[in-house]
């Protein structure tokens, strides 16, 4: 069974980096830099289902179905993951913990089986190291202590 297993760690306090990471309106802003998914009718309530839509690629609607399993505010939000096209229900989970000044955040997605999963661990891996690595710091950067964007912010979502 092949994993997905990413820590960084956040200068940034447990509950900045919960919000970042579960509030609808600022997830789009940290996932942009991989395939830019947002949640529609997240919570982060266990039972509840929810969709990841992002831009469809070839071979991809771009569509990921979702059921919250466990969240604990502010260390830990585990929920299903399955490709709207079938497929096997993979877990994802987020673990926070405080670290020195900052939080220690855990990514762990579980349940990729045979050689399809394998091979969707390693594009997705890297989707998401480069989501945790970029995306997320500039959207922590961004946010006041009470977890609001700057007013300044360019992550911003630009209206027109």
């Amino acid at each position: 069974m092949s994993t997905i297993h990413i820590v960084r760690d956040y200068p940034h306090p447990p509950q900045k980096v919960w919000r970042a990471v579960t509030d609808p309106e600022l997830i789009p802003l940290w996932t942009a830099t991989g395939a830019g998914a947002r949640p529609e009718g997240f919570s982060t309530t266990p039972g509840t289902t929810f969709r990841f839509v992002a831009k469809p690629k070839p071979g991809w609607s771009g569509v990921v179905l979702c059921e919250v399993l466990e969240a604990r505010e502010p260390s830990l939000l585990r929920y299903s993951w399955q490709d709207e096209g079938g497929g096997e229900v993979t877990e994802v989970a987020y673990r926070l913990a405080p670290h020195g000044d900052g939080t220690r955040f855990t990514y762990h997605h579980t349940g990729f089986t045979g050689a399809g999963g394998f091979f969707m661990a390693k594009i997705l891996g890297s989707v998401r190291t480069k989501m945790l690595t970029k995306g997320l710091p500039a959207v922590l950067d961004d946010l006041d202590d009470d977890g609001t964007l700057h007013p300044d912010s360019t992550l911003r979502p630009k209206h027109s």
